[in-house]
């Protein structure tokens, strides 16, 4: 009891420790998954530990955090891929954290407990070579470390082992732990070792002078994966070839993945022919082979589905008093309307008894009855059709995921049928459909040129109790990828229009147009676009379906007549919320 009394003293504690160790008062904090590295003058740490033996480990994610803002400085940028600055940032990572466990020696068990917790299985994901990395550092600097992680410097060890030159380079890294510059030019050298890097001018580390906000932080990461060009792509495969690492299908997220890769975690469920009901004219698809829909208990491990719903609750937390007093509005306005009412005082129809004291007291009074009125509210479904790509990364797919949890209980707590949809692919820039056009010749305009995942949440006929445990799978790492909205819209569109219910709704939250590379590289530019624009128009004016949108920070009303666009995503919750209830007083 003693433990659970203390433990809302716990964050205060650690955000304290983290401004001392790092001199900077300024520093504030948020509940979440850490970065590495951490944002700018920001220190995130997940929920404090229910158990005292999780609290190393804990600890641990502020320990790193304090040593970064502490012994690293703001340099020059070096130009690097993704695959080559999830190492490059690691390396310094692993500087900060063996420098801040020779000054605090109490740390080490807190950060060798902390990077367990964030063990990467998908031995194809630079994140896996980062780790492997920072832990080949520490070694060799004389850190001990747990079993678990001696095993992923074994598996790193007999992989590289045979190239003599990491021998002069650790030495060169070991001897410039004090120097960051000279630290740097070495995890270049290293990175041109395991050839992750081709080659670089040393002129750019000394020649630059614009400084950039922390080299390597999350946003530079994600800008590196939205403008990064199929060329650099290309370039950084062909240098990897040797080393069996997969980037076509690599997670390029700023964070480490939690978990084994989804392509080898999913079992593909039979896709319905797509048979749709709206047309399709003047869009083709090269082939349907690869597509997927699959339920989003089948993207998770039992114990990623606890930890992903514990990660949502804990987001819900702070949003639980403005979105639970909207989801209450909404509450009563809909069980108004779907509450019956009665006639009183009428001459036939049930007999009312609450009045039979008048005929008590005056023998003669005619008996009162009363009648049921029928109730005009129409048997209601809702589809939230939520976006899952890349875009969506962060605090965007994660307020969608809170807005759906709250509104999807709101709606089933009032009898209303409620399902929760999701679209992306299952690969970056193409999978096994790019693939196989190319074995066929590249033919021009092949059509849609990606393996489609369209993902069940929660369909209508299950009971949100069963499937809310599965919910937080949307906030599983390397599931956003790239979005074909159209097809998403027929999908759930048809699905829709198969149920018997008098009125059906389809709420589709997105920040912006359809984006795949595959498909736009090898068709016309407004390929995509068109084709959504096409579904909306057949939705808006020739279906039962009622179509609603919100964009988030992105003006979706070029595309969608009945729409609301946000630019906070914190605004997300109300906005959903007053649009449902405008949609239920009609």
């Amino acid at each position: 009891m003693s433990w659970v009394k203390h433990r809302d003293k716990l964050h205060e504690a650690a955000l304290s420790s983290v401004k001392s160790i790092s001199k900077i008062k300024t520093i504030t904090s948020k509940n979440g998954i850490p970065q590495r590295p951490p944002a700018q003058n920001l220190a995130t740490l997940t929920s404090a530990p229910r158990s005292s033996k999780d609290l190393p480990s804990w600890r641990g994610e502020a320990d790193f955090q304090a040593f970064w803002y502490l012994f690293h400085k703001i340099k020059p940028e070096v130009e690097l891929s993704v695959p080559a600055r999830v190492v490059f940032n690691e390396l310094e990572m692993s500087r900060v954290e063996i420098l801040g466990s020779n000054y605090y020696k109490g740390s080490k068990t807190n950060i060798t407990e902390y990077l367990k917790s964030i063990n990467v299985d998908d031995k194809k994901s630079p994140h896996y070579l980062a780790l492997c990395t920072n832990l080949w550092l520490k070694d060799a600097s004389g850190i001990n470390l747990s079993t678990s992680l001696k095993q992923l410097l074994k598996e790193f060890n007999e992989t590289y082992a045979a190239n003599n030159a990491l021998d002069d380079i650790k030495n060169s890294l070991i001897s410039s732990i004090d120097d960051q510059d000279k630290f740097q030019k070495a995890s270049l050298d290293f990175l041109k070792t395991i050839r992750l890097l081709k080659s670089i001018k040393d002129d750019n580390i000394e020649d630059e002078e614009e400084p950039f906000d922390s080299p390597g932080s999350t946003d530079d990461i994600e800008d590196e994966i939205e403008n990064t060009s199929d060329s650099e792509s290309g370039d950084a495969e062909a240098s990897l070839d040797d080393l069996n690492i997969d980037f076509e299908n690599i997670e390029q997220t700023p964070e480490m993945a939690d978990g084994t890769a989804i392509d080898e975690e999913i079992d593909v469920l039979a896709y319905p022919n797509n048979d749709y009901t709206l047309a399709n004219n003047n869009y083709s698809i090269f082939t349907k082979e690869y597509d997927e829909i699959i339920d989003a208990k089948d993207l998770i491990t039992p114990d990623e589905a606890i930890r992903l719903r514990t990660q949502l609750d804990n987001l819900i937390k702070p949003h639980q008093t403005t979105i639970g007093k909207l989801a209450n509005r909404l509450q009563r306005l809909l069980l108004a309307q779907q509450n019956t009412s009665w006639n009183y005082n009428l001459e036939e129809g049930m007999l009312d008894t609450a009045r039979l004291h008048r005929v008590v007291a005056k023998p003669g009074y005619p008996l009162s009855f009363k009648q049921e009125t029928e109730n005009n509210f129409k048997d209601t479904i809702v589809t939230l059709l939520i976006d899952n790509s890349g875009s969506m990364r962060g605090r965007s797919i994660s307020l969608a995921a809170i807005c759906t949890d709250i509104i999807g209980s709101t709606l089933e707590r009032c009898q209303i049928k409620t399902e929760i949809l999701g679209f992306t692919t299952k690969n970056w820039k193409g999978g096994d459909s790019k693939q196989q056009w190319m074995k066929q010749g590249s033919q021009m305009n092949p059509g849609r040129l990606n393996d489609i995942r369209h993902i069940v949440y929660k369909s209508a006929d299950n009971s949100w109790r069963r499937s809310r445990k599965h919910f937080g799978a949307m906030l599983r790492e390397g599931l956003l990828k790239e979005n074909i909205d159209g097809e998403a819209l027929v999908w759930s569109h048809d699905r829709l229009i198969r149920r018997n219910e008098d009125r059906k709704i389809l709420i589709v939250i997105s920040d912006g147009a359809p984006v795949d590379d595959s498909t736009l590289s090898a068709n016309n530019e407004e390929y995509l676009d068109n084709h959504l624009k096409k579904i909306i128009f057949e939705i808006e004016n020739d279906s039962s379906v009622e179509l609603q949108a919100i964009g988030i920070g992105h003006d979706v009303t070029k595309y969608y007549k009945n729409a609301i666009t946000i630019n906070r995503a914190e605004e997300l919750g109300e906005v959903l919320l007053e649009q449902l209830t405008k949609l239920f007083k009609n």
